[in-house]
């Protein structure tokens, strides 16, 4: 009976330690040998064949300014913007992170309109302080011919077309249009223009006077 007790408790941690072994080694609920995840791992993928990394999406709604959609793990697209507009787009880059603060205009807080003001302004350029006003400032263009360095501006709600916010488009490529504004919710970020809730809210874009 002692033997039989030994063997059975030989058995049971043989048990446990596979258990362990397949733990260390599964995804998605399935096994995967040491060798085949090392493998995954070199070759940049995981066990399901995707590239390894997560993206994380944050979005939020309070206003044209407030819904955000951020994209954590994939790398900056740089855009091809020239001359004095690329040195604006890349000024108001330099805010992201920077907390949104109606009336602001520097770095401890700011709005949408003044993120674009103090953005301009570092060129040189003197442009109108309210989003209504920057409206006017430039020549209005199609969303279906947009370019680095055209302002963007949406309404508060789907389909209304009084101006309360206003974005720079900073990049325009195969993948889509993005514009970096100062979001209520979230401070200065970038986001995707293609997305429904700004799709919904665009009311129009003009391009600057330079």
């Amino acid at each position: 009976m002692q033997r039989s007790g030994g063997g059975l408790l030989c058995l049971l941690l043989l048990l446990l330690a596979g258990g362990c072994h397949r733990k260390l080694n599964s995804y998605n609920g399935e096994y995967r040998s040491a060798r085949e995840m090392v493998r995954l791992k070199k070759a940049g993928r995981g066990p399901n064949g995707r590239p390894l990394g997560k993206t994380k999406e944050k979005t939020k709604n309070s206003g044209a300014g407030g819904a955000v959609k951020t994209v954590t793990t994939r790398p900056r697209r740089t855009g091809n913007a020239t001359g004095t507009l690329r040195e604006v787009i890349e000024t108001a880059r330099s805010y992201q992170g920077t907390p949104y603060l109606y009336g602001g205009t520097t770095r401890l807080g700011l709005d949408c309109s003044g993120l674009l003001q103090v953005s301009f302004a570092e060129v040189g350029v003197t442009i109108p302080r309210s989003s209504n006003e920057q409206a006017l400032w430039g020549e209005p263009v199609k969303s279906s011919d947009l370019r680095p360095g055209d302002l963007v501006f949406f309404g508060a709600s789907p389909g209304a077309r009084s101006i309360t916010h206003v974005g720079l488009v900073t990049v325009v490529d195969a993948e889509g249009v993005e514009f970096i504004h100062a979001s209520t919710s979230l401070g200065v970020v970038e986001n995707s223009l293609e997305s429904d809730y700004y799709l919904s809210r665009f009311v129009r874009a003009v391009r600057p006077r330079l």
